[in-house]
């Protein structure tokens, strides 16, 4: 995992980011935990501000719906069809094809 720096080079995390990584890694189902969590604690510290602002609006939706969503059970509505969503869809495919665990 990437840790923001600081001009003196120590690591630091911002409020933002500290909030997302938590309700990421803490969702109410444990599927929903280790997808979005495992994404956040992998890529949460390269995101830009308007991709934060994207997986806050994911992070507002339904744990169920989410799982759906990600899992290709149900179709991804169109107005939370966005970068970011492909982009944890992907992790997450890499990451099981690789037998990586997600936790």
């Amino acid at each position: 995992m990437s840790e923001l720096q600081t001009d003196q080079g120590a690591p630091e995390r911002d409020n933002r980011r500290k909030k997302i990584l938590f309700r990421c890694c803490h969702r109410g189902i444990k599927e929903m935990d280790l997808l979005l969590g495992g994404f956040a604690k992998a890529q949460i510290d390269d995101l830009n501000d308007d991709e934060l602002t994207e997986l806050e609006r994911l992070l507002n939706e339904n744990d169920h719906d989410l799982y759906a969503w990600i899992t290709g059970r149900t179709p991804l509505p169109e107005e939370q069809d966005g970068p970011l969503y492909r982009r944890i869809i992907s992790y997450c495919e890499d990451a099981i094809e690789a037998g990586i665990p997600l936790n």
